[in-house]
């Protein structure tokens, strides 16, 4: 079998905007990978088959959709090492199934091109793409529209996962933002996002992007405000929760304020990575 890591991500900033014509709503946001990883293998196979993970569907739909790509039927089994916590906004399913993807695709007997592969992880899932290549990403409409960007990579996260939390359904949380009117005001925010972006020089820059659109929606847990005081530089909701980091300049500064969380939380002090 082939291995890859498959690197969890926090999004830096995350803006939703009006629902489009397709019923999915209009969003800009900010992706970092950090260093949360599962291990996906992929190897020829009679059939197709998921292993190591029972509860997995974007992995089978994922070569599923790769295989009918390509004319052909998905003899692949994959086996999924599970680290990335489930349902916490950290883009783990998503993260898994790029892992998938960029494994079968050159066992193919004609593997796909790069930007007809790209179009079927976009068929799986909004985030999915972002995974295909490496590197920080704007996305825009549905996810779909992907920029690379150069941004710092010099600050440490602490990733907190409440243990109480429970984890509403992104459509659940999307609703409720839409309740809330969440969407008012959504090109002023995009602006100041890229007028942010266009700011960044070093880490303690990215205290100037706007905060998750959803974070009152998925519950704004009061770990945000702990993190802040414990001298995160900005904290916030990952996706639709109900994770959220901080970013620190000095990683005993991280250490520290992950162990002052884990009574409330589960708790990760990790890196960024590319």
């Amino acid at each position: 079998m082939i291995r890859l890591q498959a690197a969890a991500k926090i999004n830096l900033a995350l803006l939703v905007g009006p629902t489009r014509e397709d019923g999915l709503h209009e969003l800009v946001t900010v992706m970092q990978r950090i260093d949360i990883c599962d291990a996906v293998e992929v190897a020829p196979a009679q059939t197709l088959a998921v292993d190591g993970f029972r509860k997995d569907k974007i992995v089978r739909a994922a070569l599923e959709r790769l295989a009918a790509a390509a004319g052909t039927e998905p003899h692949w089994r994959a086996t999924i090492r599970k680290r990335i916590p489930l349902a916490a906004g950290l883009g783990g399913g998503s993260a898994d199934a790029a892992a998938a993807l960029s494994l079968a695709n050159p066992l193919l007997d004609e593997p796909l091109p790069a930007e007809r592969l790209v179009e079927v992880a976009a068929e799986v899932g909004a985030d999915v793409p972002f995974f295909l290549e490496p590197g920080p990403k704007l996305a825009e409409g549905a996810g779909e529209r992907l920029a690379a960007l150069e941004l710092p990579q010099d600050f440490w996260v602490v990733v907190a996962l409440p243990r109480r939390a429970a984890k509403s359904s992104t459509a659940d949380v999307y609703a409720r933002f839409d309740a809330m009117n969440g969407a008012a005001a959504f090109e002023e925010r995009r602006a100041a996002l890229a007028d942010a972006l266009g700011a960044v020089r070093r880490p303690r820059d990215f205290a100037a992007f706007p905060p998750n659109d959803l974070a009152e929606a998925a519950g704004k847990p009061k770990l945000l405000a702990d993190l802040l005081d414990d001298g995160a530089f900005r904290a916030d909701v990952s996706g639709a929760g109900p994770a959220v980091y901080g970013l620190f300049h000095h990683l005993a500064d991280a250490k520290r304020a992950a162990r002052g969380l884990r009574v409330q939380a589960r708790t990760w002090v990790v890196a960024p990575v590319w």
